[in-house]
């Protein structure tokens, strides 16, 4: 397989991780709020690491197999990535809602968008996990 066509067959799995990983998250979340009584919050948080660590199983598993590093130290990096992935999302969420004055479901998509492809997705694949 052609290098540009294995970068495209790695991206799309990645996305369909990062997908599966967001459905984990919503379905955690509402099923502990809604279903369970779980304060909102508590669940939103529950919800989220559940999708983390499932996107980080998957992605070591199936997406990116990484070769010869340490779990634990990629855990580290994830981790990072994952926090700066919520930072980003939120700051680029508020401005754009902020920008266009009420559009709050499109800003969320397109920072969604932009931080799972600029910021996920390229950490993910070149520090992450990365092979040596």
């Amino acid at each position: 397989m052609g290098k540009l066509k294995q970068e495209l067959f790695t991206f799309g799995k990645a996305q369909l991780s990062a997908l599966a990983a967001t459905l984990a998250d919503f379905l955690t979340t509402i099923v502990l709020a809604e279903a369970a009584g779980l304060w909102y919050v508590a669940a939103t948080f529950t919800g989220a690491l559940t999708g983390g660590v499932l996107n980080f199983l998957t992605n070591y598993r199936w997406v990116f197999k990484p070769q010869r590093q340490q779990k634990g130290q990629m855990a580290m990096r994830y981790a990072l990535v994952w926090c700066g992935s919520i930072g980003l999302n939120t700051l680029l969420t508020y401005l754009l809602t902020e920008l266009s004055h009420r559009y709050f479901v499109l800003a969320k998509v397109v920072a969604a968008i932009l931080v799972g492809v600029l910021w996920n997705y390229l950490l993910q694949r070149h520090w992450v996990f990365r092979n040596r």
